[in-house]
């Protein structure tokens, strides 16, 4: 039996699930990218929320977010690997509760 320790997060951090189709792009016309293709600007991740902090405030369980994960701390958790971050490290979120203040972008 595996022991599920559960886990709170404190202060402001946020832990997000790292996507696992993050590795491998396609470009428009079809190409496979593999992660390993040297870019010219640094890429940012999008990842879902599992976990927030009691002083996060833009951000809730269940979001994506948008962060450089190049800057981030990875962590296992049995046998998963999550990315901790503080909330300021951020850029953006996606949620469908952020319809009434809607930028026009959509994913």
């Amino acid at each position: 039996m595996v022991d599920k320790t559960p886990i709170k997060m404190l202060h402001d951090r946020v832990l997000v699930e790292l996507d696992r189709d993050a590795g491998e792009r396609r470009s428009s016309g079809g190409i496979v990218i593999p992660a390993t293709a040297a870019m010219g600007a640094r890429r940012l991740s999008w990842s879902k929320v599992v976990a927030v902090g009691p002083h996060a405030r833009a951000v809730e369980i269940g979001d994506r977010v948008l962060f450089d994960a190049e800057d981030k701390a990875e962590v296992e958790v049995n046998g998963e690997v999550y990315v901790v971050m503080r909330e300021r490290d951020v850029h953006a979120v996606a949620a469908d509760r952020l319809g009434a203040e809607s930028t026009g972008l959509y994913l």
